[in-house]
């Protein structure tokens, strides 16, 4: 039987994520994941590629409070702004996403925490950043400030054949998915269309391409040539090494850890 074995947003685009026991599904995707980011004075999106520290940051999102923490650093406190004057910022192919700037302070935080001038954003409420028409299912499907898609699952069993082959292991959290499932064969994945879990019906649309963020420490800020030299050994396509598929909501509703994934094609 394959169940759901964990549940993981990211409030702040390559910032650290939160498990969860229990949460709700949006066509956006998991509801508060990665409806905010960093970007540059001009507007341009930041990652771990150009900022590694960014691992180590934990955003605490309550209701429309915003704490920031770092170690060593002191935490700050703001209120979520989702609407209000928009600015245009971009990300990959996405150019002039609405996004509402999120003041001083949190823009002097992660500037100091970063040593490079920075601003943090929210997606503006009612934008629809469309995913690639490639991939897409409905006309409407979007995504907040995820790279390309709403959601990414990966398995228990394939992070296990990657670190059977790796000296030595790596976690999850290097490949940041939303949701987790065990009781499949590795990248079992990969040959799903559309599954279901509770009421939610997904459909896995496209494999993830990983990069270098995936040999990045997110404890230690250590970086490597692992587990990417390894994946490119046997899990290499045309557009890179693959772990994860990515993922768009059919509909909404709310998913709990240990829930049964149902494969429908």
């Amino acid at each position: 039987m394959i169940t759901l074995s964990n549940l993981i947003y990211y409030p702040i685009k390559a910032c650290r994520g939160f498990e969860v026991p229990a949460w709700n599904v949006e066509r956006m995707g998991l509801q508060h994941d990665r409806r905010m980011m960093l970007v540059t004075p001009e507007g341009e999106f930041l990652t771990q590629r150009e900022f590694p520290k960014l691992a180590l940051v934990t955003p605490t999102l309550i209701d429309d409070g915003l704490t920031l923490s770092a170690p060593n650093f002191d935490s700050l406190r703001i209120n979520v702004q989702r609407s209000g004057v928009s600015i245009p910022v971009d990300i990959w192919k996405s150019k002039a996403v609405q996004a509402v700037d999120q003041g001083e302070e949190a823009a002097q935080w992660f500037s100091d925490w970063l040593g490079s001038p920075v601003r943090l954003v929210h997606i503006a409420d009612g934008y629809l950043r469309k995913v690639s028409a490639d991939h897409a299912v409905n006309a409407d499907d979007h995504t907040g400030f995820a790279d390309g898609y709403p959601i990414l699952i990966a398995s228990e069993e394939g992070l296990a054949d990657l670190n059977a082959r790796l000296e030595t292991p790596v976690p999850m959290n290097r490949f940041r998915p939303n949701l987790v499932v065990k009781g499949c064969e590795p990248f079992a994945e990969d040959t799903w269309r559309c599954i279901r879990i509770g009421a939610v019906e997904l459909a896995v649309v496209k494999p993830c391409a990983r990069c270098v963020v995936t040999t990045i420490d997110k404890e230690t800020l250590a970086q490597s040539k692992e587990p990417l030299k390894t994946l490119n050994a046997y899990r290499r396509q045309v557009n890179g090494a693959m772990f994860g598929q990515n993922v768009i909501p059919l509909n909404e509703g709310r998913l709990t850890v240990g829930m049964n994934v149902e494969i429908l094609s």
